[in-house]
């Protein structure tokens, strides 16, 4: 536990306090809400692009900000509205998808914007991935002819950290490169982009340090925030990596596990 209390909270969102069942629970809602009741800064720092955005911001009451696609987008809860984007450029797209084509033909892939997303048609598309939303089919070069946030390469039977491993050693001096799920979905941003950088960046403009950081995670995505905070949570459902780097665990995301730890830190 903090000595002291802290002057921001950053959590993940899915599998940290968002549910098994895609919600957030009223228990969880209002120990967010006492965070900014106390002063403090409320950031949900989640791989989920702005178009996921909308369920969660209704959730929360509009409450704090976000850092979207593992670092590349600030989002404003508030307004609903893209503060800032850090993207990957065009042929650092294509020289990165070529060189993990010659790694596993199988991969498949996509690009998002901040405005919405791209996809060749093999692409395994998500609940979430609908044309609704902003997405749609693209064939060759018009994948890779504009800059992205998040660059996604799937793969439908690989394990996803043997898969991240393989395109790091592959890519990892164009982009970075994470995952957050159980499957074989690679999460690619700019190079040097991650939940960490995009946080710290925040905290210098708001003059705070880490060590008045308190962060909530439970993949592999979140391994540089949590590391960069200066306390730092892992559910109890989080990948084993997380387990071993936090400085404390906490329940599961079905457990109300960040509302408990917030509950303490601002009775």
């Amino acid at each position: 536990m903090t000595a002291r209390t802290p002057r921001l909270i950053a959590t993940d969102l899915d599998g940290t306090i968002v549910r098994s069942d895609g919600t957030v629970s009223a228990r969880t809602v209002a120990a967010l809400a006492r965070v900014e009741r106390a002063g403090a800064i409320l950031v949900m720092v989640t791989g989920r692009p702005p178009r996921w955005m909308h369920e969660i911001a209704t959730a929360v009451d509009h409450h704090g900000v976000a850092i979207c696609a593992n670092g590349a987008v600030l989002y404003d809860l508030h307004t609903e509205a893209v503060l800032r984007a850090r993207l990957i450029e065009p042929d650092v797209i294509a020289t990165t998808v070529e060189r993990l084509r010659a790694v596993d033909e199988e991969l498949r892939f996509a690009v998002e914007y901040p405005d919405g997303f791209v996809f060749e048609a093999r692409y395994n598309l998500g609940r979430w991935d609908a044309a609704a939303l902003g997405g749609r089919p693209v064939d060759g070069e018009e994948l890779t002819s504009r800059g992205g946030t998040k660059l996604l390469a799937f793969h439908p039977s690989a394990d996803p950290d043997t898969l991240a491993e393989k395109a790091a050693k592959a890519v990892g001096d164009l982009v970075t490169v994470t995952h957050s799920s159980g499957r074989g979905l690679l999460e690619m941003s700019a190079h040097g982009v991650t939940k960490a950088s995009a946080l710290a960046e925040f905290c210098a403009d708001h003059g705070i340090s880490a060590a008045d950081v308190v962060a909530f995670g439970d993949m592999p995505n979140d391994l540089p925030m949590l590391t960069w905070a200066g306390t730092s949570y892992g559910v109890a459902n989080a990948h084993p990596d997380v387990l071993a780097c936090v400085t404390h665990t906490t329940h599961r995301n079905d457990d109300d596990g960040v509302a408990r730890v917030l509950e303490r830190l601002f009775p």
